[in-house]
């Protein structure tokens, strides 16, 4: 029985499926932990959906930008891009089953031993904190009232933890922790506009997981997000965005005592112009 942490598909389910393969993955008896972003950009998200779905409880994934993205976009909150390829879905016979299955993911999940997110946390939180403003997101997403989280979830603002912010701005600021962090300054004020290789960024920016004394130092986090970070280790951190989309790898990381890489060679997605 194995456990392994899947980095971002983006809808290039070819790839999933070789990398399952090489991995000699059994659903009766390995789980699947996916790092967020099933979907988007790559040319077959509608089968990645449904395939992770049909797994059941030997999958795991917390959502992505891309995910919410989709969500945001079938729910009329947000308008389709150049570059998406979510049409299938939106036009799938089974579109309702699968957004609803996508709304009750989690941004946050953990075990003994191991945290996995899509994108980050911020110094100030704690485990504790990480779980519990996950919670409240995932209370909002799986309620009846799930529009009203869509409606509000899109900004940049606040970019500063405040434990006397509004709720709603808590909230904003929770997804975009988990679903886009990057890189933030020394007191965790978050930046939206950097996302090259490490040293790209201006000198008073570090990459969350570099922040002396953040609250979460001591746990062993996964996340992707960051393809030009690629395949990176530090401070019992783990990113495991490749860049399959890109033409990178699709990497699986067994999450033994001490993690294992597996990883596949990419051909890379670029959707045809019209």
């Amino acid at each position: 029985m194995a456990i392994y942490a899947i980095g971002d598909i983006q809808g290039c389910f070819d790839d999933l499926q070789c990398l399952l393969a090489k991995i000699e993955f059994d659903k009766t008896q390995d789980t699947l932990w996916f790092a967020g972003d099933l979907v988007n950009r790559g040319p077959k998200s509608l089968e990645t959906l449904r395939f992770i779905k049909s797994l059941g409880d030997a999958a795991v994934c917390v959502l992505g930008n891309h995910d919410l993205h989709l969500l945001a976009t079938a729910y009329g909150f947000s308008p389709k891009k150049n570059k998406d390829t979510l049409t299938p879905i939106l036009e799938a016979e089974d579109r309702e089953e699968l957004l609803s299955w996508l709304r009750h993911q989690p941004l946050f999940h953990y075990n003994q031993y191991y945290c996995l997110v899509h994108a980050g946390l911020p110094p100030q939180w704690d485990f504790l904190m990480a779980k519990t403003m996950s919670k409240k997101i995932e209370s909002l997403l799986q309620g009846e009232q799930y529009l009203d989280f869509f409606a509000a979830m899109y900004g940049n603002q606040p970019d500063q933890w405040n434990e006397f912010l509004p709720e709603k701005e808590k909230i904003r600021f929770a997804v975009n922790c988990f679903t886009r962090l990057r890189f933030c300054n020394e007191a965790g004020k978050l930046d939206f506009k950097h996302n090259g290789v490490l040293g790209s960024q201006p000198e008073h920016l570090l990459p969350w997981f570099r922040v002396p004394n953040r609250k979460s130092l001591g746990l062993n986090i996964i996340f992707g997000h960051w393809s030009a970070l690629g395949y990176h280790e530090e401070n019992q951190c783990y990113a495991i965005d490749t860049g399959c989309l890109w033409g990178g790898q699709l990497t699986a990381l067994k999450l033994d005592k001490i993690p294992q890489r597996i990883s596949i060679e990419c051909a890379g997605y670029k959707k045809p112009k019209i």
